[in-house]
């Protein structure tokens, strides 16, 4: 059994706060498009659409961004473990 310690609630929460990021945004948009258009379909095109774009662009940031000094010693910690 490894001795490795519980994802903090950051950690645990993240995907949580990428999905309501996309949600807020498709929603605003599937709303704007649903009361310009009037049109129940479009609306929900555009609110799926944007959805997935949205949540796929939050989780390429998130891989983008570098690495903090704990980060940084986990990797060089399971470098020296040979993981």
């Amino acid at each position: 059994m490894s001795q490795t310690p519980p994802p903090s609630r950051r950690d645990l929460l993240r995907p949580i706060e990428m999905l309501g990021g996309a949600a807020i945004g498709s929603i605003f948009v599937g709303l704007i498009v649903l009361m310009v258009t009037r049109e129940i379909q479009l609306a929900a095109i555009a609110f799926g659409v944007v959805f997935i774009v949205v949540l796929v662009a939050l989780a390429m940031f998130a891989l983008a961004m570098k690495p903090d000094a704990a980060e940084f010693e986990e990797i060089a910690e399971e470098d020296r473990e040979g993981h």
